[in-house]
C-alpha cells in the first residue's frame, strides 16, 4: 500500500471523481467523512448508501448541513459537476455515462440492492478510468467489492474503510478480500486523505 502524504499532490492533479459506496451504518461514518470535506474540494463525489425504496430526503437534507459543498441527488442527464455530492435516488441504480452524465436505471436488483454500489462503481470505471478513486464502506453485504476491482482494474484508486473501525465490516472484508487495495483506512484518515486533495 502506498504513504497517503507522499501522494497528495499527484491525487489533486490525477483524479476528477470519487465514487464511494456505504450500507448499514452508514449515517455515522457519512457525517464524519463529509464534514471533513473542504470547500475547496476539486473532485465531483457520488455515493450510494443503500436506502429503503421509498425513503425520504432526510439524509441529503441532513448533510448538506453538515458540508462545505452542496450535497444533492443525482438527476437523469445531469453532469456530473465538481465540487458537488451526488447521492443515487431510492430505488434506482445510479449510473455516470461516457459523456459524464448521470442515468438513473430501474433494472433489477443486483446484490439484492437498488440503488447497487457495483452498478454505479463499474459505470463510473469506464467513464473515469484511471482518474477515479474508489471507497468502500461500512455495510453487511458484498455489494462494491466487484465495483472496486473494476476501479483498480482501470487504473483507479482503491481505498477501503479498515473493517476493525466499520461498524458492519462485513462489505470491507468483501472489498479487500476481492481487491489489491491501495489504502486500508480508518474514516478519520480517510478524511485527511481526501482533505488534502482539495
Amino acid at each position: 500500500m502506498e504513504n497517503i502524504s507522499e501522494n497528495r499532490l499527484e491525487a489533486s492533479k490525477r483524479f476528477q471523481a470519487v465514487v464511494v459506496g456505504v450500507s448499514a451504518g452508514g449515517l455515522e461514518v457519512l457525517k464524519a467523512l463529509l464534514a471533513s470535506i473542504p470547500a475547496s474540494f476539486p473532485l465531483a463525489m457520488v455515493i450510494v448508501q443503500h436506502l429503503h425504496p421509498l425513503q425520504d430526503k432526510f439524509l441529503i437534507e441532513y448533510l448538506d448541513e453538515r458540508c462545505a459543498i452542496p450535497v444533492r441527488e443525482a438527476d437523469e442527464k445531469e453532469p456530473v459537476e465538481p465540487s458537488n455530492i451526488y447521492f443515487a435516488p431510492p430505488n434506482y441504480h445510479l449510473l455516470i455515462e461516457a459523456d459524464k452524465t448521470f442515468s438513473l436505471s430501474i433494472d433489477a436488483k443486483v446484490n439484492y440492492s437498488r440503488p447497487s454500489i457495483d452498478v454505479l462503481f463499474e459505470s463510473a470505471a469506464e467513464a473515469y478510468g484511471s482518474s477515479l478513486i474508489g471507497v468502500v464502506l461500512t455495510g453487511a453485504s458484498a455489494d462494491g467489492a466487484a465495483g472496486l476491482r473494476r476501479i483498480k482494474e482501470s487504473g483507479g484508486l482503491a481505498i477501503v474503510q479498515d473493517p476493525k473501525t466499520a461498524e458492519f465490516p462485513i462489505m470491507p472484508r468483501a472489498a479487500l478480500e476481492s481487491t489489491e487495495v491501495d489504502y486500508v483506512l480508518s474514516i478519520e484518515e480517510m478524511g485527511r486523505f481526501l482533505a488534502g486533495i482539495g
